[in-house]
């Protein structure tokens, strides 16, 4: 998919301040510093409209992106970093919540994860989760450029293994350095935005 405009419309910190139009949205969530900016950033073919940090935990509110004027991508906060208080985090949640409960205008979510490594906790909860409010999951298995190929079957099965993922659900391997399954990740969303 070509995108010829991007822009951030607000950062959210609950319903009364989500965007009004009735447009369709894929929520993205993951672990903080798993790179979801990166995954939006490559996706959009943008440097860095989506902030990168260094400093995990920095996304603290819903981000919503508009994209050509169709549809959003609406970043949620970070999960599993342990130096946000747990006041901190029982406010996320809550807002989250509320999104995810009462947001007609998700079509589908995409969990980011890091292909290097074994799904967390906290990953299998955040999927378990999503499929709880019955929403299609696609996952997005990042930093697959830093894995050797031979590595790649093998990664790809665990992951599917460890968060017990349903048939139905798409498991993405991707690459914000090299752009790879960047066309598969927007196949698998237009798809679910009937685009």
């Amino acid at each position: 998919m070509k995108v010829n405009y991007a822009d951030i419309v607000i950062s959210a910190a609950s319903k009364k301040q989500y965007p009004k139009a009735p447009i369709p949205e894929i929520a993205l969530a993951g672990r903080s510093n798993v790179g979801k900016s990166s995954f939006i950033n490559r996706m959009i073919q943008r440097k860095n409209l989506a902030r990168t940090s260094s400093k995990p935990g920095k996304t603290q509110t819903l981000n919503f992106y508009i994209i050509n004027d169709k549809f959003h991508f609406v970043d949620v906060p970070g999960y599993g970093y342990a130096k946000v208080s747990k006041k901190e985090r029982a406010k996320w949640g809550r807002m989250m919540e509320e999104y995810f409960a009462e947001r007609d205008q998700i079509k589908a979510t995409a969990l980011i994860i890091d292909i290097r490594h074994k799904p967390t906790e906290d990953d299998k909860l955040m999927y378990d989760y999503l499929k709880h409010f019955e929403l299609p999951v696609m996952v997005i298995a990042t930093k697959m450029d830093k894995i050797k190929k031979g590595q790649r079957h093998k990664q790809v099965k665990m992951v599917r293994e460890v968060l017990e993922m349903e048939e139905e659900d798409t498991l993405i391997p991707f690459s914000a350095e090299t752009g790879e399954g960047k066309d598969v990740a927007w196949r698998t969303m237009l798809s679910h935005l009937n685009m």
